[in-house]
């Protein structure tokens, strides 16, 4: 009978592909730095949920960032689109010049899967595009590694070598073979690898893509991969493009050790030939599947006690105690980012770090780190309720002073992550702060060292302060780099203002023998 059956999924997670045409045209002697970024709007709040990178002098671009959203069918989420044209590295959204808008529902993207309306609130007479693609990821574990280059490509700019780029589609319908290719309706950025100047040979960095992301899971889906000359002012040449699928390409690296496919220039010729020298497929394991493996995260916490918080007697101070136990927000991001973590830990032992303060009797002598219990051979708190306890405790005894000296909180975490590389731990480092990185060089190579390390890092910015500098060391488009050093992995979170409604741990693997990273995740709004 009906009853008998078994209900069906009525959350899924699904992708959302962004592209746009005709933006409107903000630089005056070049086009617009396009970025779009999604709001999630509720009845009583909008808040941002995520941004694509920008793409610059275009007004019709195809964004490489995709969004995950997870869509639930009893619900009605509405969302914005808002797109911007970029005008400096700054964060904030009001530096930027704003192109336009669409309001629209999770639910309908799902229902059309590729949905193409007007912007709105452009603040030009002529019509601009939207285009969106939604796609459900189907639960699957595998990612694949690339290794591309390209041999003899043909020669674009008229008075030096070809600036090569290499760009991945894959069809909006099911199809394995190219005599099917006239009737898919469109194509889907997969991926966009960096160019390479003036070079006929490129070797392109390695470069992974999930599989549901790549082909949907499907290995035999004919995908289509397109090169192209770049020109700073938008206007790409177009090189040439070849097809195949996924399997093609593994099997003949695996007989053959490299695959090779001839590119065909819109001529009908040679245009050079691509080389996969390598492609493997690997299985990433989950957050769930470390957990119930048995590793523990360790959670240390690190407070900001320099001056610039403002004296902890004063009610406007961010340090302020109150008398009738409302917490402080230094006090609300430690029960935030805690209470989540707290159950991974099974003995629930919390080092509190400080950094920044005169420490008493003496008062002499600024302390990087130093342990809120006042004990050096003791920093361990018990639970939420005793890091709590240390941290009102400490606020009462030390003087507040300076500077923000990140770099050695996070050399003191990472000493105990590097005697621990086994898989059975993971440490996670919150850094909680109300003001500008002092020691911002020292701070971006402890970062890069950690990253190597099973290491986490968070930075909470509480206060008015203009957090924007420090979204450099957040490396979500590309990995975070000092001289010569260049980090592992994306290993650290900023949070530019602490407005934090729900705290996400999520799985972050990253491909090494003993462990791979996770990152809790934070959703601000």
């Amino acid at each position: 009978t009906f009853t008998d059956m078994a209900a069906p999924q009525l959350t899924s997670r699904v992708e959302i592909i962004v592209s746009c045409k005709n933006l409107p045209d903000r630089d005056v002697m070049s086009k617009s730095d396009p970025m779009c970024v999604l709001f999630m709007k509720t009845p009583t709040s909008t808040h941002e949920f995520g941004r694509t990178e920008c793409i610059q002098n275009t007004l019709n671009p195809q964004f490489n960032h995709k969004f995950q959203v997870d869509f639930c069918f009893e619900e009605r989420q509405v969302v914005i689109f808002r797109l911007y044209d970029v005008d400096s590295s700054r964060a904030a959204l009001q530096d930027h010049d704003f192109l336009g808008e669409l309001e629209t529902t999770v639910g309908e993207l799902v229902s059309r899967r590729q949905y193409e309306a007007a912007l709105t609130k452009t603040g030009s007479t002529k019509k601009s595009l939207i285009i969106l693609t939604c796609l459900e990821l189907q639960e699957c574990k595998l990612i694949a590694n690339f290794r591309v280059e390209g041999v003899k490509l043909d020669k674009k700019d008229f008075f030096g070598k070809s600036d090569p780029f290499l760009e991945i589609y894959q069809p909006m319908d099911e199809i394995q073979t190219e005599s099917e290719v006239p009737r898919v309706r469109s194509w889907v950025l997969v991926h966009r690898t960096e160019f390479i100047k003036k070079n006929l040979n490129p070797k392109w960095a390695p470069f992974s893509i999930p599989l549901n992301r790549l082909c949907r899971g499907n290995r035999q889906l004919l995908l289509r991969f397109d090169c192209h000359d770049y020109d700073s002012d938008g206007s790409h040449d177009f090189i040439g493009s070849f097809y195949s699928s996924l399997e093609s390409l593994e099997q003949e690296v695996a007989r053959s050790r490299s695959a090779q496919r001839t590119l065909i220039s819109k001529k009908k010729k040679s245009a050079g030939t691509i080389v996969f020298s390598q492609i493997g497929i690997e299985t990433i394991d989950s957050f769930v599947d470390y957990i119930q493996g048995g590793t523990e995260l360790h959670f240390t916490v690190a407070i900001d006690f320099t001056g610039s918080n403002g004296d902890p007697r004063d009610p406007r101070s961010l340090h302020h105690v109150s008398a009738d136990g409302r917490p402080n927000q230094y006090e609300l991001a430690i029960i935030s980012v805690g209470e989540i973590v707290q159950d991974y830990d099974s003995d629930k032992q919390f080092p509190g770090l400080g950094f920044g303060a005169l420490l008493p009797p003496m008062f002499s002598g600024v302390q990087d780190a130093f342990s809120l219990t006042l004990q050096p051979e003791n920093p361990y708190c018990a639970g939420m309720p005793g890091l709590l306890a240390a941290y009102r405790s400490c606020i009462r005894a030390v003087r507040l002073y300076g500077p923000t000296n990140f770099s050695p909180v996070i050399n003191h975490v990472a000493s105990m992550a590097a005697a621990h590389q086994t898989g059975a731990q993971y440490f996670v480092l919150l850094i909680i702060t109300d003001g500008i990185i002092t020691d911002f060089e020292k701070t971006k190579q402890a970062i890069i060292k950690a990253s190597f390390l099973p290491m986490s890092i968070i930075i909470v910015g509480v206060g008015d302060e203009d957090f924007s500098a420090m979204e450099e060391l957040d490396s979500d488009d590309k990995r975070l780099r000092c001289g010569s050093m260049i980090a592992e992995r994306d290993s650290f979170l900023c949070v530019a203002s602490f407005r934090v409604a729900a705290l996400i741990a999520a799985g972050m693997p990253w491909r090494r023998r003993y462990w791979r990273s996770f990152r809790i995740r934070c959703a601000s709004g």
